[in-house]
């Protein structure tokens, strides 16, 4: 683990409204990704994890990467510190220079979604080195997805004018709306392609195309009714020149850039695990050792951070981007500080908990329809190998939301560098040095490492960042203290719920998961006060409070 930044003056950030609005978010999120996982086991039970499978997967992933790759980061870091600012310094509270920053983006994003449907079978042989039937079909699949770039962008832009406003709800909540649609169009393809080899038919093609865009179209126009509720109107407005548009426009050129070098990595992976997924079939390995398994324990691993990071911090960035635009380095870091204990007090936990119980929460989640055990075996390892990251995951986004409140991207762009670097490193390592059945696994522990040392170099340089000179070392900040005490506090919690799953198993992977969770939890609650974790005692002692009232 790394630096992390401290609150050495005031009270820890206790606010009502920040903590409701955070738990909306996050209720919104356990929806959200509970009908997730519904979602990918119709997915995996109709397509199974084989080529089919990775076909569908690179194709439904590759609009999503381009989106990411040359706006979606951007929109997501730069607008609501930029809205904040034109709210706070305009005389019509920043009205104007919102719909001129909508209309300057929405242009960019249907330029950019023409270009990626128009140039469709050259970005699906940039992440794949398919030929023949299998190019066909993932190129076909492409075209259908690709708009879900233009539908990804909306959504974003409209939802970060509400969380700007304070309405944070409805952007966690519509996703569910997404998943809906999807699980309807896989369990149509279920129920006519019953009795099919596996193979899709051009009209098989068209439903899992179309209707995959078509859950991403309900998500975004779901936010209608909460804009109107905010008293949102949005009026296009061409008059760029001299707007003020220039500073988020550069802001956003570092953005680009980072997200880049992301990509890049996520290249790597991508060509060398669907490399890996061919060689496997031709080895005769069981199990799918592919992009289609890596792509599934990776969406599985993340949840415990997009339910409580993403949660916390879009409720706090509002406040942190005030307090960097008054000069307020203490306020600020405060709040960053408050985020990385509150976060961690759950996500360690939960990375223990993927650790320990990957088997039966894979088969919980996967084990259905085309899925075999040899399948499951091989995602369980992957997220094994993932599960240690996730910690340091957690924690880069909270820190490098520290430097946006700041309006700083350059610093990010040069510090995940390191991330960049050491994955796709590691990754080609694996690719080149273990055999098919283990390359996969291989990457997800590349990921792993890399993500903790972009998390000790962006700490320790934030850390210094908001203490300024002649500040004490991060490397004795209170807050990593917190992380290495719940990390000791989880290591006997993780052996004993490894033990319990083992006796529970007899009676299926979801009550072994269950038992798992239980003995996990408890544990951690048990040790959270001799072990002095402040944030586990306070939760446990609120909860309490909660069930006595009612």
């Amino acid at each position: 683990m790394s630096a992390t930044v401290d609150s050495t003056t005031g009270p820890p950030v206790r606010s009502a409204s920040v903590l409701r609005s955070g738990v909306v978010m996050a209720a919104g999120s356990v929806v959200s990704r509970a009908t997730g996982f519904v979602r990918s086991a119709v997915v995996v039970a109709a397509l199974g994890t084989g080529l089919t499978a990775d076909g569908y997967a690179v194709a439904n992933t590759v609009p999503n990467i381009l989106y990411i790759l040359l706006i979606g980061g951007a929109l997501n870091a730069v607008f609501v510190p930029e809205l904040v600012r034109a709210a706070k310094e305009h005389a019509d509270g920043g009205a104007a220079y919102t719909d001129r920053l909508l209309t300057l983006c929405t242009v960019g994003l249907l330029a950019l979604t023409a270009l990626a449907v128009a140039a469709a079978p050259l970005v699906v042989g940039v992440y794949t080195d398919y030929d023949g039937r299998q190019a066909d079909l993932t190129v076909a699949l492409a075209r259908y997805c690709l708009p879900q770039i233009l539908f990804y962008g909306l959504f974003t832009l409209l939802g970060q004018v509400l969380n700007a406003r304070g309405r944070f709800g409805a952007m966690m909540w519509t996703p569910v709306l997404n998943n809906i649609v999807i699980i309807g169009v896989f369990g149509l393809y279920i129920g006519v392609a019953a009795d099919s080899d596996g193979n899709l038919s051009n009209a098989d093609t068209h439903l899992l195309g179309w209707g995959t865009t078509a859950g991403t179209a309900v998500q975004t126009l779901a936010l209608i009714p909460a804009l109107r509720a905010a008293r949102f109107r949005w009026r296009p407005r061409f008059d760029w020149r001299g707007s003020g548009l220039t500073r988020p426009v550069r802001a956003a050129g570092w953005l680009v850039l980072l997200v880049l070098t992301n990509q890049l990595a996520y290249w790597v992976v991508t060509r060398l695990s669907t490399a890996t997924g061919q060689h496997a079939v031709e080895q005769g390995v069981a199990g799918g050792a592919g992009y289609t398994a890596y792509s599934y324990a990776y969406q599985l691993w993340v949840v415990p951070q997009g339910i409580i990071t993403v949660s916390l911090v879009t409720a706090l960035m509002p406040r942190m981007s005030r307090a960097a635009a008054d000069g307020d380095l203490a306020g600020l870091r405060r709040d960053v500080a408050y985020a990385l204990r509150t976060s961690s007090a759950v996500v360690v936990p939960a990375a223990t908990a993927l650790l320990a119980l990957a088997p039966w929460v894979i088969g919980s989640v996967f084990g259905y329809g085309r899925t075999t055990a040899a399948d499951i075996t091989v995602m369980a390892g992957i997220m094994m190998a993932f599960a240690p990251g996730l910690i340091a995951f957690s924690g880069q986004y909270v820190l490098s939301r520290g430097f946006y409140a700041m309006s700083d991207t350059r610093t990010p762009f040069l510090l995940n560098l390191v991330i960049a670097a050491v994955q796709a490193g590691l990754t080609a390592a694996a690719y080149l040095l273990l055999p098919a059945r283990w390359a996969v696994t291989g990457m997800a522990g590349a990921s792993a490492v890399a993500f903790c040392a972009g998390f000790a170099a962006t700490g320790y340089v934030l850390s210094r960042r908001l203490s300024g000179p002649g500040a004490a070392s991060p490397l004795r900040s209170p807050t990593l203290g917190a992380h290495v005490r719940l990390i000791a506090a989880c290591l006997p919690a993780g052996a004993l719920a490894y033990g319990a799953a083992r006796a529970a198993e007899g009676a299926g992977d979801m009550a072994a998961a269950g038992a798992g969770t239980l003995t996990l939890l408890l544990v951690v609650v048990l040790l959270a006060r001799p072990f002095g974790l402040g944030e586990i005692t306070a939760m446990t002692a609120a909860g309490r409070a909660r069930l006595r009232r009612r």
